[in-house]
């Protein structure tokens, strides 16, 4: 495939090359120029589709350029809205906090404040943990194996990932990993080891702040935790006065099928950290969620520049508004998740000895292949053929899933027509055609050879 990064006239140098660092990642998966978005497509500069079965990391659950959403952004703009405003007071402020209370925390039956923090997931994380410390006057943190909650110097304490964990430059302090669901084996309560921790006053685990947990790890591979174990992790937190905070930056805003990812196992987290999708339209924007008797900061004792990001405001609370005061989208997103389901589970049918399990729920689901250089070289061959998959896991094993939940159902069979092909050509590529040749004798041989320096003449003659 051509490298549509090179857009440089002849001669020159590729400025991506020239000047953009050396941590760039995706770029270097998927060498392409970008140019124009729809919903789950992405255009190069050459007019070539690429079906988009990444979606900003999860930060486009409802697209790109999603139409309702880029109206009231446009609109907004038009009418001079203001655009940065740190923690002041806004209309717009104002109408995400009403819609996000009417549409999602009260028909939930849930009471939280809400934190602007900065821009980012990391800064909810950071906000959220500092927040669990001040309020208990405890400092260790129980975070769990293969979780992601970003790349400050707190949140990277909380991640498991050597990868990421390798670029800090100083000792990460104050968590302590604790195995995940189902990570020694499904025979194995993981819990039981946890409140063992807990219970043993020698066993040099210092009374955490707080627990943060994913309910489905996304970066960490699509680990999925039972609705059980969450339940028990819930009752243990509240047992020994630990505060819990659910993590929802990837698998929240109605990825695994309702709004907020822990809302089917019943739990209510004393901290909820929101970000990606939040702001409906890939604008810069990140929340903490707080039970009213945690909310215990001083004015300006946290804070960020651009936490007053109205741009996002406006797009955050057209998405509630357009998609979450009916039960109507969340049904859709059941609905693709059964063909998703389907679709993966046939996969799994045709592979049984390289795919070893499906993981995830609702419409954050992944393949966990028993090669890593298969599942690479099965994503690099959908790339090529029209469709962007990522890779995760502890060793990139895991092809992940995470179109926008607004993909058309005859989009997403055409991704997974793509993937399935991949998964053919990588897997079981066709055999090369033997041609019968009959058997030489002592004649037929040196006819052969008499042809062959006759066939080396005429080369020779008609240089």
């Amino acid at each position: 495939m051509k490298n549509n990064q090179n857009t440089a006239p002849a001669g020159q140098a590729d400025i991506f090359e020239l000047k953009e660092s050396s941590v760039q990642s995706y770029a270097r998966a998927f060498p392409v120029m970008c140019s124009q978005a729809k919903g789950a497509v992405i255009w190069d500069k050459d007019g070539r589709k690429y079906l988009d079965f990444l979606a900003g990391a999860g930060s486009l659950n409802y697209g790109h350029n999603n139409p309702v959403l880029k109206q009231a952004l446009l609109d907004y703009i038009a009418g001079d809205g203001i655009t940065h405003s740190l923690d002041l007071h806004t209309c717009a402020k104002e109408k995400f906090l009403h819609s996000f209370n009417d549409a999602i925390l009260e028909p939930l039956g849930l009471d939280y404040k809400v934190q602007f923090t900065g821009p980012t997931g990391t800064n909810a994380v950071e906000a959220a943990i500092k927040i669990a410390r001040k309020v208990t006057g405890r400092t260790t943190v129980i975070s769990f194996t293969n979780g992601f909650h970003g790349v400050s110097m707190g949140s990277l304490a909380l991640t498991g990932n050597s990868h990421f964990r390798g670029a800090a430059g100083l000792p990460l302090q104050g968590a302590v990993a604790m195995p995940y669901d189902n990570y020694m084996g499904p025979e194995t309560d993981t819990l039981d080891y946890m409140e063992a921790m807990l219970g043993d006053p020698a066993s040099g685990l210092d009374h955490p702040a707080a627990v943060i947990v994913e309910t489905v790890q996304g970066e960490g591979g699509i680990n999925t935790a039972s609705f059980g174990w969450l339940r028990r992790l819930e009752a243990i937190c509240k047992r020994n006065k630990i505060l819990l905070i659910v993590d929802d930056i990837q698998a929240g805003c109605g990825r695994t099928g309702s709004f907020f990812s822990f809302t089917e196992a019943g739990i209510v987290p004393d901290i909820v950290t929101l970000s990606k999708s939040i702001s409906g339209y890939g604008l810069p924007m990140a929340l903490v969620l707080l039970k009213p008797e945690h909310d215990q900061w001083k004015p300006a004792e946290h804070n960020g520049t651009f936490r007053g990001n109205n741009h996002a405001f406006v797009t955050a609370a057209a998405a509630l508004d357009h998609y979450w005061r009916t039960d109507e989208f969340a049904d859709s997103i059941a609905d693709k998740a059964k063909v998703l389901d389907a679709r993966l589970q046939k996969i799994m049918t045709l592979y049984p000895h390289e795919v070893l399990e499906l993981r995830g729920r609702g419409m954050m689901r992944g393949i966990c292949c028993k090669h890593a250089k298969k599942a690479a070289a099965i994503t690099a061959h959908a790339f090529r053929n029209g469709a962007i998959f990522e890779r995760a896991g502890s060793h990139d094993e895991v092809i992940k899933f995470l179109m926008p939940l607004t993909i058309e159902t005859s989009e997403l069979n055409e991704g997974l027509d793509i993937l399935e092909n991949a998964f053919r050509a990588v897997l079981n590529p066709a055999p090369c055609r033997k041609v019968r040749r009959p058997a030489k004798t002592a004649k037929t041989a040196l006819v052969a050879a008499r042809d062959n320096v006759s066939g080396k003449s005429a080369q020779l003659e008609n240089i």
